[in-house]
């Protein structure tokens, strides 16, 4: 099993592509966040699948959620649950 960096306290995170984030969320071990662009990245634990990528994989680092850029939408506002993220999108 991987292993993964989980952390009480901020830690600096290096985003691909120097992105701006227009949104974060956190979760108790995963977090979320929204690009001015309107893409969404997850990292963290993926145990029940609140990452997003279609598996249960966990990550450290960020990974974009490729499923909402091939239906071609646009995450607007993100909220992390303990083990869920909910994602509210426009077409």
């Amino acid at each position: 099993a991987a292993f993964i960096s989980i952390q009480a306290f901020p830690a600096l995170l290096d985003l691909p592509q120097d992105l701006e984030l227009s949104m974060i969320s956190c979760g108790s071990r995963h977090t979320a966040a929204i690009t001015r662009g309107g893409e969404l990245y997850t990292w963290g634990w993926g145990k029940y699948g609140q990452l997003g990528h279609g598996d249960n994989t966990s990550s450290d680092q960020a990974r974009r959620v490729e499923h909402l850029v091939a239906k071609g939408l646009r995450a607007e506002d993100v909220v992390c649950g303990p083990w869920t993220t909910y994602v509210r999108v426009l077409e």
